[in-house]
């Protein structure tokens, strides 16, 4: 069967090939290729717009600002228009003159501050078959200007876009489409975060100043991403200033910031830091209770370009590390510890062909602790070591498709000790390998039709299950006019590590990572998602998704496990489905943003079905960004969603405990409540929303900008309920009102 299914597999690579090098498609016809970046510091323009209105041909730029354009025809001057909204357009006037490959790097200037709107990056794209659906691309500028929690936070962002859902204000935790949160891969520069949350998961630990673009897959991901199965979270940083030296600085109630950036021969350096030094502001966020949380976070960045070296060639060095210290200085209270720590290579090289490829080799650590001292938590440590391997090659071909190959590596040793609450211990030391190839086709040939087909083979597993299991997957596009897009998806996609979440748990401290055991399955969902564009007018567009997911082999923390011996998971099921609608308003001024979800989740075990605790039927999400001009910008934003999924307490009785059973008096011992508890999660509670406002004013002097941000959060002090205390039955509510303020130096 295995030969069988490598040889369909190679024939069909091979019919893909020899379609793909037609040699009757490359014929007369000229090729145009460049690099579109920001005349002030060098930064790479990422999803800005490329076009030739005399042939209606055109391109977006990828993360590295590069764009190709091909069937151009020969012996003929045209007009290159490139646009970055943000940014003054310009046009370059390049004559094709035979075959020859022809590149044209263009950098573009910066709007005034009077003038410069809110960047909008990718809103419009060139591409009318554009394969990404469930794609969004989030602009840093975006971030800047939306209400703050205490301060920008990309995690908290997600949370605004449908078919995204969250617990409460008092996590960044995220949901995607019914997923579990550890279905979620981010990627920082193509590393896998494994705990991207500072602050009992109250922020992200990627501090926004250090990026350059996002992209968000909530669904319909392709098959150059593995090892998850509900979203993709792919943020590549800032490359630092090629033109001059810099430094920026900021403070909120919560932390202080500095970046310090510049060139270097043949390339440029950036480093950043963030340190919290006050908790005060945090008691808004759980409920006046002091917690002494103390994070730090720290990254670098090196790029090395030289064209005497390697025409087109990039050579880059990255690190990371965040480290959290929650420490009550009371022998009788917890301790909690955990840190990320990444490091990582990469070659970036475009070819004349034309063709370019990823060569990258990194290392991500994570390691958690709970320590309980003499409180009655028990103990919990977990530790986490990926090393990875992968190439990647894209061949872009004359008539615009492309060829996606690529192979990855990547040896992983999970590590955890841990006591449950009846006692049962678990320890656990595995290291495993796996080693996936991946083969993409996009067809982008015809103007009003494209599709991405491929799919992954992991020649072995992390997991036994996991060996040699294709992951197919399609994405289509077509046009049925210029005004109106239908868009589809279908895939499946595999996961071999889980984290143990305690759904139960209000707060999750960490949750530990493992690679799925033998006794289970690894985890795989089949995604289908289908839906329509419509473009109303150049600032006006309709968008509406609908999707529907099938989870298989849901690892489930056992709760039975009484002995150490016993299994620690159990294998469930899971389903979602909805709806999204979006409405967007883009002007000079005004950007107005509105969206709907209407949303089922559904998790099954032991043949038992009941809702996730993220499962919220209705959510509406409402910004509102006005540029008032001289650097003045106001936004709002309005959230609601229906209430979400709680187990219900129905009573209690006197339950009487030996003080010690071991001694002949049984007479010695007390009587308590203990609670009984209904259906799981069968109640609800009440709805869910919240008013937030924010004002920005950018100041110039003297080579020097300085940004005060206000945001006004939860504006009509909202009692949203967080949960209700078992014991005492007392309701306890969410972020009431609270107004931060955030101070940025720019030199």
């Amino acid at each position: 069967m295995r030969n069988k299914f490598s040889f369909c597999f190679l024939l069909a690579s091979s019919l893909v090939i020899l379609i793909f090098s037609d040699p009757v498609l490359a014929q007369d016809y000229g090729k145009l290729r460049g690099f579109v970046t920001d005349s002030t510091n060098g930064e790479a323009l990422a999803f800005s717009n490329v076009f030739i209105k005399e042939i209606n041909i055109g391109a977006s730029t990828n993360e590295r600002g590069l764009f190709i354009l091909n069937q151009i025809p020969l012996s003929k001057q045209y007009d290159i228009t490139i646009s970055y909204v943000g940014y003054k357009t310009k046009n370059v006037s390049v004559f094709i003159e035979s075959t020859d490959l022809i590149q044209v790097n263009v950098a573009l200037t910066p709007l005034s501050i009077e003038l410069q709107t809110i960047e909008k990056v990718g809103e419009k794209r060139v591409e009318k078959n554009s394969t990404d659906i469930g794609l969004e691309r989030i602009s840093i500028k975006e971030l800047e200007y939306m209400p703050k929690g205490v301060e920008t936070d990309v995690m908290r962002s997600l949370q605004t876009v449908p078919g995204v859902r969250s617990t409460g204000d008092v996590s960044a935790r995220y949901y995607v489409r019914g997923g579990t949160s550890d279905q979620n891969l981010v990627l920082l520069n193509g590393i896998t975060i494994y705990n991207p949350f500072h602050s009992l998961g109250l922020f992200s630990v990627i501090d926004p100043e250090m990026i350059n673009s996002v992209e968000f897959f909530k669904g319909g991901f392709t098959a150059e991403y593995g090892g998850r199965i509900s979203s993709v979270l792919n943020v590549i940083s800032k490359d630092g200033n090629k033109k001059a030296f810099g430094f920026k600085g900021s403070a909120s109630f919560l932390t202080a910031k500095a970046l310090v950036e510049g060139p270097i021969p043949n390339g440029s350096f950036i480093i950043s830091g963030r340190k919290s030094y006050s908790n005060d502001i945090l008691k808004k966020f759980l409920n006046d209770q002091v917690v002494p949380i103390d994070f730090y976070d720290l990254s670098f960045k090196l790029n090395y370009a030289s064209p005497d070296l390697w025409e087109n060639g990039k050579f880059v060095l990255f690190g990371f590390i965040s480290n959290d210290n929650l420490d009550y200085k009371d022998p009788f209270k917890e301790n909690f510890k955990w840190r990320n720590g990444l490091i990582g290579f990469e070659w970036l090289q475009v070819y004349d062909i034309p063709l370019y490829s990823r060569i990258a080799l990194s290392y991500s650590t994570f390691d958690g602790e709970v320590i309980p001292n003499f409180s009655s938590l028990k103990p919990k440590k977990n530790e986490v070591n990926d090393f990875n391997f992968s190439i990647d090659f894209t061949l872009v071909n004359d008539n615009k498709n492309e060829l996606g190959l690529g192979l990855n590596f990547k040896g992983l040793t999970t590590k955890l000790y841990s006591i449950n609450e009846q006692g049962a211990e678990t320890d656990i030391d595995q290291f495993a390998g796996n080693f996936s190839i991946y083969a993409k086709y996009k067809l982008l040939q015809f103007e009003k039709f494209g599709v991405d087909i491929g799919s992954r083979i992991n020649l072995t597993g992390l997991s036994e299950s996991g060996e040699f299991t294709p992951e197919p997957r399609i994405s289509t596009t077509y046009r049925i006019f210029s005004f109106l897009g239908l868009k589809a998806a279908w895939g499946i996609h595999l996961q071999e590590l889980v984290a143990l979440s305690d759904e139960d748990e209000i707060i999750s401290i960490f949750e530990p990572w493992i690679i799925i055991p033998d006794y289970i399955n690894a985890t795989s969902a089949i995604n289908y998602t289908g839906g329509f564009e419509l473009d109303i007018t150049d600032n006006v567009s309709i968008g509406v998704e609908g999707y529907y997911k099938i989870i298989k082999n849901l690892p489930v923390i056992n709760r039975e496990k009484t002995l150490s011996f016993e299994p620690d998971l159990v294998s469930g099921k899971g389903e979602s489905y909805g709806w999204e609608f979006d409405l967007k308003y883009v002007s000079s001024r005004i950007n107005f943003k509105s969206a709907y979800t209407l949303s089922w989740a559904y998790k099954e075990v032991n043949e038992y079905v009941f809702y996730p605790k993220y499962d919220s039927r209705h959510a509406v999400n409402i910004s509102l960004e006005y540029n008032f001009g001289a650097g003045v910008i106001a936004s709002a934003g309005w959230n609601f969603s229906s209430g979400l999924p709680f187990t219900e307490l129905v009573g209690y009785y006197d339950k009487y405990y030996l003080l010690d059973p071991f001694k002949q008096n049984l007479g010695r011992g007390n009587y308590n409540p203990y609670l009984i508890l209904g259906d799981r999660n069968l109640g609800r509670l009440p709805a869910y929303h919240r008013l937030d406002l924010s004002l920005s004013k950018l100041f110039n002097f003297y080579g020097i900008s300085l940004a005060l941000d206000v945001s006004a959060i939860n504006v009509y002090n909202r009692g949203n309920i967080f949960y209700f205390e078992r014991d005492t039955g007392k309701r306890v509510n969410m972020l009431p009102f609270l107004l931060t303020a955030t101070a940025r130096i720019e030199i």
